[in-house]
């Protein structure tokens, strides 16, 4: 059996296809994979089979406001209130965020 990209793959940057230091992840019942791109302050949405990713969470650039993350390093789904749980190691907090866009 042979290795296959499941998401990037595409080179280190910001593009919806790229990821930059992905550092954490967890797969929900869907088979989406759910990426912490820690060099990008995002959480990234992987649907299977999908070329390009959806981003959840940050992708504000790097801060501390409630839209923005700093350096996340680990994202749960908590399918009982239909949120991901992120560890936002820059900001030294844990969020709470929707988990599905709202675009």
């Amino acid at each position: 059996t042979k290795a296959v990209t499941v998401a990037g793959g595409h080179g280190e940057g910001d593009g919806r296809d790229q990821l930059n230091g992905p550092f954490g992840l967890c797969v929900d019942e869907d088979q989406t994979v759910y990426i912490t791109d820690w060099g990008n302050h995002r959480i990234m949405a992987w649907k299977a089979g999908a070329t390009t990713g959806e981003v959840l969470a940050g992708g504000e650039d790097a801060g501390g406001r409630l839209d923005q993350l700093n350096l996340p390093t680990d994202v749960i789904v908590d399918r009982q209130t239909e949120t991901l749980l992120i560890c936002d190691r820059g900001n030294r907090r844990v969020m709470r965020w929707p988990r599905r866009s709202s675009s």
